[in-house]
């Protein structure tokens, strides 16, 4: 979601240098405008104050600005004891002391498009107006070695078949926010099994075993049709695996904005969150979600609830988009 912004940012001649954990970090290496990628040891919750000021230390005296995109207290403090000259962001949680420049906290309940949010800090400072303007999709690139290398990699697996760019699907299960962001396993096995290629399951090891669930219930009815990589490929190689699959299916997770970026058809099955507020921003993907549903009456009023389990028990957000509905989607 923060790749406008920085591709803005590259276009009008900064460097960019981006601090992230370990998990997230590839993705930023995949983003062209991207320099260089500083690995924050932090693991979540607790301040970690003794490895932030070590942190800080170490990048003092680099750089002129810093755009601080989370929105916490913590993410503002490296900044600020790094004596970063010029440290721009939204005011957030506690931070009026930490940045120097600051847009407002969006009001209320209105929950904006991520991509627009992220993108605004680079009005900042700027003497233009206070517009947004030019392509806000997010890209992402890898070379052809890597994405060879990806597919290679699953060639040397056990009993794995030899896979070729555009000869395989991939379903992203997982959503780590929580059920009522995940299509049902049993939903993703029966369409799966109506599929005339095979099909790569993605995730991390905590997925692991929903994926397996998947491929098992997908077995009863077509042998082999799934393989389970979840957990058994870095995220680089789960990225170039998605860059050369033929379509990808998807809730709304981090794999469906990597789709997104390398402009891979796919569709986004949306359940108590809301693709008005994080779309996936390709022109190949088509999104399913009851609340707009034409052929879904009547509309479910009860989307978006942003909750992580329904509150009403019956996830129908997401148990009603039948195998046969995400199927006709795929035929795009």
């Amino acid at each position: 979601m923060t790749e406008p912004l920085l591709r803005r940012l590259a276009a009008r001649g900064e460097r960019l240098t981006v601090g992230a954990l370990p998990w997230v970090a590839p993705v930023y290496r995949a983003m062209p405008g991207v320099a260089e990628v500083v690995e924050f040891p932090f693991q979540h919750g607790g301040l970690q104050w003794q490895g932030r000021w070590a942190m800080a230390r170490a990048l003092r005296s680099r750089f002129d600005v810093a755009y601080v995109c989370p929105n916490s207290l913590k993410s503002a403090l490296i900044p600020w004891l790094a004596r970063i000259p010029k440290r721009l962001g939204y005011t957030g949680e506690m931070r009026l002391g930490l940045l120097t420049d600051r847009l407002d906290n969006p009001d209320g309940e209105v929950r904006p498009p991520m991509v627009e949010f992220y993108a605004a800090l680079s009005l900042l400072g700027t003497s233009g107006p206070m517009q947004l303007g030019g392509d806000l999709r997010p890209v992402l690139k890898l070379p052809a070695a890597q994405l060879n290398d990806a597919l290679e990699h699953v060639g040397r697996m056990p009993h794995m078949p030899t896979l070729a760019r555009n000869s395989f699907v991939v379903f992203a299960p997982g959503a780590e926010y929580g059920p009522a962001k995940r299509w049902p396993a049993h939903h993703f096995a029966q369409l799966a099994a109506q599929l005339d290629m095979p099909v790569l399951l993605l995730g991390s090891s905590k997925e692991h075993a929903l994926c397996d669930d998947i491929a098992r219930q997908a077995h009863a009815t077509r042998p082999g049709q799934c393989i389970n990589l979840a957990g058994q490929t870095s995220l680089v190689q789960a990225f170039a695996l998605i860059a050369s699959a033929y379509r990808v299916v998807s809730n709304d997770s981090g794999l469906m904005h990597v789709a997104a970026a390398f402009g891979v058809p796919q569709v986004a099955v949306y359940g108590s969150s809301s693709p008005e507020h994080t779309p996936p921003l390709n022109d190949k993907a088509r999104v399913l979600w009851l609340r707009v549903d034409a052929n879904y009456h009547p509309p479910l009023a009860c989307a978006p609830c942003y909750e992580r389990v329904c509150p009403l028990g019956h996830t129908r957000c997401l148990e009603d988009i039948t195998p046969q509905r995400v199927l006709q989607a795929l035929e795009l």
